[in-house]
């Protein structure tokens, strides 16, 4: 839930005492289901703005 809502992936990694964030994200990236959707509204927004 902490990633979903955009919480620091280094500072949730720490919290969970994972030795990396790259550990965090293969272990809990498949509950970021709306990640996809937020990742092409900011791309939309930055490709807008130029």
């Amino acid at each position: 839930m902490l990633l979903d809502a955009g919480e620091n992936i280094k500072a949730l990694a720490e919290y969970l005492g994972h030795s990396d964030p790259g550990l965090t994200l293969r272990v809990y990236a498949h509950l970021m289901p709306s990640s996809q959707e937020r990742t092409r509204k900011a791309l939309a927004a930055v490709f807008a703005a130029h």
